[in-house]
């Protein structure tokens, strides 16, 4: 059985949107599914459009994800190079080819020309007008002019381009891995430019050719792809090669589900569309990144993937090892994806809570900035924090009561819930707490409902000064789980500071 190889071939045009990290990772899945190779090609023949770090920015970007590279950019590999810019002199041949067999020509029509071909047949009701099979004979090209005139335009340098020659009344069929059979009439299409004035080849050509030379045998891409499949599929055929099997992925839509999802979109609701943060190398702007924003590879990887497809299980938390095993195309959707911002928090949560307090201590330190904090005791904080925290920064900035007495107390719980009667119940509740020997969260609790229970009070009355005296706030975490990571010298000390400054 022949080695199944993908390729994911962004192009250097800026960011690598989250809708391109998703398509690498579904190739990167699918080969590793399959025991084959995945392939980091750059199509960077549009020069024109080319932004000076992008490339490295995609590399990073797919690093962070753990996408890894075979072969390609960043890899190398024996069918390279892998930049098309590096590519250029191996393409004219192939169009040349296309010539000499009658599936394509020369076409001298400069940009008047083909303005006042469009403005002649809208005025001919035409709603779209194109340059194929019904224009072609009316413009500047070898199909039109005589051989003579042809060669000597070229001789002469005369800037040209080349296009593929669409057949008349055609049927093109696609099997497509995800949308089935989808078939398509020539006399729709156009005469695509193929090879440009530059010297350089049209994506269309320049794709083909490398799938073909770098022995892709799955073409899996996004859905704006599948208008361009029918003239791929011809450029096989004419090319005579073999044709690699097609996979159009969904789009990821908004989250209203209303079009596709943009930059603009994320700017709009506050929240990435961009793997890590990029800053635009001529105007500075920044846009932010996940990576930067606090949320794990996993969790953002994990994200993506239900982005178009699902196991057929309930399961949603996927290591990447998992998510091979599990992944296939007849499970991948045809319709959008709609993006929830919620859920990607949640998945965000579900990896930090899955984490041991000593693995997050490690994490969280730097938010400390050099402060000596001892390793167990931040250890044993992040354990009892975490299932309140969706991000590590959530951690450090929610806990700063274990490190610092507080300086202020919640104005809400200690409008509703402070009374002339606490500080003489605290101070009883403080006594009964310097008794404790063995300060565990176990021994607090009990001792803490036995108070109660002699006092004849409810938790209401008790517990929320509590937490306000050793931490400031109005929730959190155990107060009794608490108390005894403070410590019982610590706990008393702070309950009678809150007496004194709260009475006041």
């Amino acid at each position: 059985m022949e080695k199944v190889r993908v390729r994911f071939a962004p192009s250097p045009t800026g960011p690598l949107h989250m809708g391109g990290v998703r398509t690498a990772l579904y190739n990167y899945l699918f080969a590793k599914k399959h025991g084959g190779d995945f392939l980091l090609r750059v199509e960077d023949t549009d020069q024109t459009r080319y932004v000076p770090g992008a490339e490295g920015y995609i590399l990073d970007a797919l690093s962070w994800c753990k996408i890894k590279v075979d072969e390609g950019v960043g890899a190398g590999g024996k069918l390279g190079p892998y930049r098309q810019s590096e590519r250029k002199e191996m393409y004219r041949q192939y169009a040349d080819k296309l010539i000499n067999s009658g599936y394509a020509y020369y076409a001298f029509d400069t940009t008047e020309e083909l303005e006042e071909m469009r403005k002649r047949m809208k005025n001919a009701g035409v709603p779209s007008p194109q340059y194929n099979q019904v224009t072609r004979s009316s413009m500047k090209n070898s199909l039109s002019l005589s051989e003579d005139e042809v060669k000597a335009r070229i001789k002469a340098g005369e800037p040209y381009v080349i296009r593929i020659k669409m057949p008349r009344n055609e049927e093109v069929k696609i099997n497509d891995l995800i949308r089935s059979w989808v078939v398509v009439n020539t006399n729709n299409l156009d005469d695509k430019v193929i090879f440009k004035s530059d010297g350089m080849p049209t994506y269309h050509l320049a794709n083909v050719v490398d799938d073909h030379l770098m022995k892709i045998t799955h073409v899996i891409r996004g859905e704006e792809w599948l208008p361009s499949a029918p003239l791929h599929v011809l450029l096989y055929k004419f090319l005579g090669w073999d044709m690699p099997q097609f996979a159009h992925l969904p789009l990821i839509l908004k989250p209203d589900g209303n079009g596709k999802l943009s930059k603009r979109d994320g700017d709009r609701l506050g929240f990435p569309v961009f793997p890590t943060k990029w800053t635009n190398p001529e105007t500075k702007e920044i846009s932010s990144g996940y990576r930067e924003a606090g949320y794990f590879a996993d969790a953002f990887t994990n994200m993506l993937a239900f982005l178009g497809w699902n196991p057929g299980t309930p399961d949603e938390l996927f290591s990447m090892d998992e998510l091979i095993e599990a992944f296939s195309l007849d499970r991948v959707g045809k319709a959008g994806a709609k993006f929830d911002f919620d859920k990607t928090k949640w998945f965000n949560q579900q990896y930090l809570r899955a984490k041991t307090g000593e693995e997050l201590s490690d994490l969280v330190a730097p938010f400390a900035e050099g402060k000596e904090i001892d390793k167990s005791y931040l250890s044993a904080v992040c354990e009892l924090m975490k299932e309140r925290a969706t991000f590590l920064k959530d951690i450090w900035e929610e806990s700063q009561f274990f490190f610092s007495a507080p300086q202020s107390y919640d104005e809400k719980t200690v409008r509703k819930k402070w009374n002339d009667q606490t500080p003489s119940i605290l101070q009883e509740l403080s006594l009964l707490l310097d008794g404790i020997e063995d300060f565990s969260a176990e021994k607090i609790e009990a001792s803490f409902k036995a108070f109660l229970a002699e006092k004849e009070l409810g938790f209401g009355a008790v517990l929320p000064n509590f937490r306000l005296a050793v931490t400031g706030l109005g929730m959190g975490p155990s107060i009794f789980q608490t108390s005894s990571l403070l410590g019982k010298e610590e706990v008393l000390a702070r309950i009678q500071t809150a007496i004194d400054k709260i009475q006041k």
